[in-house]
């Protein structure tokens, strides 16, 4: 995975290592709609990961704003295979930038509603504001988690907090199995080799350019070339074949997540569609 950075002279020597008037022309008017402006707007930096200020499709301004990041970046340390936190108590710090990436100012959540890195890798905390408030005193509106599948091709953003860094590249392709140490993750998004991402990007939200939307989280990659160990991640394919690609990087789904909130930003894994792991 895209570890999590301990402190920023860590973070510098970990980047050092590792390899956001008229009428139109007939024919212009056949062309596929322009690509979504993608800035920092809605992204957070953590102490030592990247994430976002989200709202699901239904989410309405007055409920409690909700920030997504990664599993491994959760402050209780990584949830074992088979873990899963929901309803956590926390009180943890998220600095809000603009989008141009400076600090707006500093959010804080009230809890962890759900982490975990059994099937995906993904932590939603709940803040103690709402995105009415957010809006009003910040001038930001939250990133959308859209419902539907991402698309093979699509050219998609890579916007870390942390690095104030947007990579541009497109979905590769979706692996099966993505198997990382311990950790098995379901249907990963590859990105095409564009997207180089490093350290201290785990948790940014993946946006798909066509929608504006988050597509997806990033979360790992193939450092070394080594065979499904840690930071080594490798491709397991519905037969068992195993691929490794050094130097690839991935993310992973989100679309499931909105089936698993009910009115009110409300987590509810008994939901009808929703298909994210229980405790």
């Amino acid at each position: 995975m895209k570890k999590p950075l301990i402190g920023a002279s860590t973070a510098l020597l970990l980047a050092g290592a590792t390899a956001l008037a008229g009428a139109a022309p007939a024919a212009a008017a056949s062309k596929a709609p322009a690509a979504v402006t993608v800035n920092f707007a809605g992204t957070v930096a953590l102490s030592n990961c990247s994430g976002s200020v989200v709202r699901m499709p239904g989410s309405a301004a007055g409920d409690p704003a909700l920030v997504l990041t990664n599993g491994h970046c959760l402050e209780l340390g990584m949830p074992d295979p088979g873990e899963v936190v929901v309803n956590h108590s926390s009180n943890r710090s998220f600095t809000l930038l603009s989008a141009s990436g400076s600090g707006l100012g500093t959010l804080r959540a009230s809890k962890v509603v759900y982490s975990t890195m059994t099937d995906t890798d993904v932590t939603l905390y709940q803040l103690n504001t709402t995105y009415a408030a957010i809006k009003s005193r910040y001038g930001i509106d939250p990133l959308t988690i859209s419902a539907s599948h991402p698309t093979a091709g699509a050219a998609i953003k890579v916007v870390s907090g942390y690095w104030k860094k947007i990579y541009s590249c497109n979905v590769d392709g979706f692996v099966y199995r993505l198997q990382e140490g311990g950790w098995t993750f379901k249907d990963a998004v590859r990105y095409t080799s564009a997207c180089n991402t490093i350290g201290g990007t785990s948790g940014s939200p993946v946006i798909d350019t066509a929608t504006g939307q988050v597509a997806a989280v990033n979360n790992t990659g193939n450092e070394d070339g080594e065979r499904c160990t840690v930071n080594n991640p490798c491709e397991v394919d519905a037969n068992g074949t195993v691929t490794v690609r050094k130097g690839i990087n991935y993310a992973e789904e989100t679309y499931g997540i909105p089936a698993c909130f009910a009115p009110g930003n409300k987590l509810d894994l008994t939901r009808a569609g929703c298909t994210l792991p229980r405790p």
